[in-house]
């Protein structure tokens, strides 16, 4: 765990920033909960994602998930090799670091597969500390794959 994005290396403080840009956009009319993603393709572009809500849920989408599929549609062939978070409520600060919903786990964890390259993930609050995850692997372990299949 990191104290603060200052202590981690300038590419990953650049992805964490994107990840904050990427937030102030949120749709979160009902939780009010904003979450912002940025990942890093082996080329070093960065795609981003904010979650979008719907009243119909669960018909909304994550930001993870915003920022993973578009990059599959987008650059199908490209390794994405890091991955940064930051969420928190409108409602209340929080600094406690917030990692990815099971089911973001479960996308990521295809992706870890496809590509077969592990995601460094970053995940925080709005502020404060920093959490490194080497690889989804490490979020969810035992994790379901098309070898089950």
């Amino acid at each position: 765990m990191f104290e603060s994005i200052s202590e981690l290396p300038i590419s990953i403080q650049k992805l964490i920033n994107k990840a904050h840009e990427a937030r102030k956009n949120a749709y979160a009319p009902y939780s009010f909960f904003n979450v912002g993603a940025a990942l890093q393709l082996e080329t070093g572009e960065i795609i981003t994602g904010n979650n979008q809500e719907n009243a119909a849920y669960p018909s909304g989408l994550c930001a993870e998930r915003v920022a993973i599929f578009h990059a599959g549609s987008q650059f199908p062939n490209m390794v994405v090799t890091a991955m940064a978070l930051t969420a928190g409520s409108i409602k209340k600060p929080n600094e406690t670091p917030i990692p990815p919903c099971g089911a973001c786990r479960q996308v990521l964890a295809e992706y870890e597969v496809k590509q077969e390259q592990d995601i460094e993930i970053y995940f925080m609050g709005e502020n404060g500390k920093v959490v490194k995850s080497n690889s989804v692997k490490d979020l969810l372990p035992l994790i379901f794959d098309s070898s089950y299949l």
